[in-house]
């Protein structure tokens, strides 16, 4: 059975180190709201639904490095779209689109090239669906918790930038 186990390579090794911290990070967003706005707690505990399956992606690379590293974009693209229409649009959650087009940009070999623009083109889709047909949230915030909440986002991801750009820096 070990047979079916692969060494993942760098640019696997550097999916999982996001994969981690994001599931490191995200039982903190839900205190995050509750310290910054008081209320929304309850919906911001559903952010957690993803969690399980970011874990799984350290688990899925010893298997399958090239599906670790197109899981990781994709399942970061649709935890963005259950949370913005979780928090609804205003909050700035959609911008979590955008460490994963960088993800997307990062976790390929160039013979994966079709890999990664498949994933590319399914983030751009899922961007044009979360700004066309999203609907109402399924948490109503007043307008100055709509404004704590986009800067909360926009800080949390120009963090995660920062840190896939200084992971991958130098990966071949």
């Amino acid at each position: 059975m070990s047979g079916l186990r692969t060494s993942p390579d760098s640019l696997t090794r550097a999916s999982i180190t996001i994969a981690w911290v994001i599931i490191a990070n995200k039982p903190f967003y839900p205190l995050y709201v509750w310290w910054l706005l008081g209320n929304g707690i309850v919906a911001s505990l559903f952010t957690l639904i993803a969690a399980p399956f970011f874990l799984a992606i350290p688990f899925l690379a010893s298997r399958s490095p090239l599906a670790a590293r197109i899981a990781l974009p994709v399942i970061g693209t649709i935890d963005t779209l259950f949370e913005t229409k979780l928090f609804g649009a205003g909050s700035g959650t959609a911008l979590f689109l955008a460490p994963c087009i960088m993800l997307a940009a990062l976790s390929f070999h160039a013979e994966e090239k079709w890999w990664q623009r498949g994933v590319t083109a399914f983030i751009f889709l899922v961007f044009v669906i979360s700004r066309m047909s999203v609907g109402e949230p399924f948490h109503t915030w007043a307008d100055a918790d709509l404004s704590i909440l986009l800067n909360l986002n926009a800080f949390a991801v120009a963090s995660l930038m920062a840190f896939i750009a200084l992971r991958y820096a130098g990966v071949r």
